[in-house]
Order: C-alpha cells, then sequence, then structure tokens
C-alpha cells in the first residue's frame, strides 16, 4: 500500500498467526506477491488479508529456482534467464536474496517445458 506504515508486517503476521511459512516474495512499494506450499488455512489468510488490501489468489503454480553466480558484477545472465523463458507467462520473480539464485513462478503445467527451455537457453544443450 503506498505510504502505508507497517503495511508488510500486517501482512506477515497472519502468515504468522496461521503457521504458513512463505516460499517466494516479491514486493512493491504497494503490492506483495508471494507463494506458500500450505493451503490448510488459505481461506482464513484470505479473510484476514482482505482487511488490508485486495487478494487476488493464482493456483497450480511451480517455483522454478535457476542457480549460479549471478553477482552484481556478472552480465548478461538476467538476459539469457529471461529470453530462455520468453514463451513462458512469468507470473512472478524474485532475485536478491543471494547472488546465486533467480526464482520465478510458472504455470504448474509448464514447468517440465520451461526447465527444458532454460537448459537450452543456459547450456545451449539440444
Amino acid at each position: 500500500m503506498l505510504l502505508a506504515y507497517g503495511f508488510l508486517r500486517s501482512v506477515f503476521e497472519v502468515f504468522e498467526r496461521y503457521k504458513t511459512p512463505i516460499d517466494m516474495i516479491s514486493t512493491s512499494e504497494v503490492s506483495v506477491s508471494l507463494t506458500i506450499n500450505n493451503a490448510s488455512n488459505l481461506d482464513k489468510i484470505i479473510s484476514e488479508l482482505e482487511s488490508v488490501g485486495s487478494v487476488t489468489i493464482d493456483k497450480n503454480q511451480s517455483i522454478v529456482c535457476i542457480v549460479g553466480d549471478f553477482g552484481g558484477e556478472k552480465r548478461g545472465y538476467a538476459n539469457k534467464v529471461f529470453d530462455a523463458l520468453k514463451d513462458f507467462p512469468i507470473r512472478m520473480i524474485s532475485y536478491g536474496g543471494n547472488t546465486h539464485n533467480i526464482s520465478v513462478l510458472v504455470e504448474a503445467g509448464q514447468k517440465k517445458n520451461a526447465l527444458i527451455a532454460l537448459n537450452k537457453g543456459l547450456f545451449n544443450y539440444n
């Protein structure tokens, strides 16, 4: 939420109350995108989060992690990763927790093909 002090804390507290770990997260000043693996309390979580802002749920998504040396001084890796995934709708991107992992969220049914495309795009295997 724009200029809302404590917004992120209030979001994270909901997940803490329901003991639901967050797998992947991407934030901006006006939104939070996240993934969870345990949906057992999802209805309660949604209900509480709707008091803080609007909530949209995408189901049947898979996290694909690209592991390598993506340090700030490296150039061209992001281009290779996203060029390899150009034919896949990417729902979320997470990078920055460390320099060795870029994570993307794709539709679960497209996970295998996305992995094959990454393999070809990053390692030039045919």
